[in-house]
C-alpha cells in the first residue's frame, strides 16, 4: 500500500495516487490477475491504453495531474473459505467536475485449481438464461425493498441489466452493478443476491 502526492506540491490541493494492493506469492497467476484488473479501472475513456504497471500508472497520472485530481485502487479479500478466494476491487478517479468516478469489480479464484473462475464456470451448464431470470427477480426484491417500485419512472430510467461483477458468495450468488448501471449516482454500487 502506498500514497503519493505530485512532486513538489504543497497543500490541500495536491495531485495524489493512494494504491492498496495484494499479492498471492502461492498463486502468482493471481496476483497477476489483480494488478491487471486494478489497471483497467484506471482507463478514462474506452479505448485509453493500459498502463504497463501500478508504478507507471502513478508517474503518469501525477505528471498531468491538475490540483484536487485523486487516484484510489484498492483490492482486498472479500471472502476466502475451502478453496475459494473472492476479491474486491475498488477505484475512485477524480479528475475534475462535480464528482469523481467510483469503481468495483470481483475476481472468483479456485486456489485449488489454480483459475479464476467465470459465470460459466460456476452455473450448471445450459442453465445462463435461467440464471439471468432469477437476477432480474432479485432485481425486483431489491427495488421493492428500496421503495422504488413505486416511482413509475425508475424503471424505465434505472432498468434492469446484467452485470460482470459476479461473486459466489456463501450460499448465494452475489451480483454487484457500477454507479448508473441500474441506479442513479447517489445510489452507489447496488449489490443484488
Amino acid at each position: 500500500a502506498w500514497e503519493h502526492l505530485k512532486p513538489g506540491c504543497q497543500g490541500d490541493s495536491c495531485p495524489l495516487v493512494n494504491i492498496d494492493v495484494i499479492s498471492f506469492p502461492d498463486h502468482p497467476q493471481l496476483s497477476e490477475r489483480v494488478t491487471q484488473r486494478l489497471l483497467r479501472m484506471t482507463a478514462d475513456a474506452p479505448d485509453a491504453p493500459l498502463p504497463a504497471s501500478l508504478q507507471s500508472y502513478e508517474k503518469d497520472f501525477l505528471q498531468r495531474a491538475e490540483p484536487g485530481w485523486a487516484s484510489y485502487l484498492q483490492a482486498k479479500v472479500r471472502e476466502q473459505r475451502d478453496q475459494w478466494t473472492i476479491i474486491e476491487l475498488s477505484s475512485y478517479l477524480a479528475t475534475g467536475g462535480a464528482h469523481g468516478m467510483p469503481g468495483r469489480g470481483l475476481i472468483n479464484y479456485d486456489r485449488t485449481l489454480d483459475k479464476v473462475l467465470t459465470l460459466r464456470d460456476m452455473l450448471v451448464p445450459g442453465q445462463e438464461a435461467e440464471f439471468w431470470k432469477l437476477a432480474e427477480q432479485a432485481h425486483q426484491r431489491w427495488l421493492v425493498a428500496n421503495k422504488l417500485d413505486q416511482d413509475p419512472e425508475y424503471a424505465s430510467t434505472w432498468p434492469f441489466q446484467r452485470t460482470e461483477h459476479i461473486a459466489l458468495g456463501r450460499g448465494a450468488l452475489l451480483l454487484k452493478y457500477d454507479v448508473y448501471s441500474i441506479a442513479p449516482y447517489a445510489g452507489g454500487h447496488p449489490e443484488l443476491n
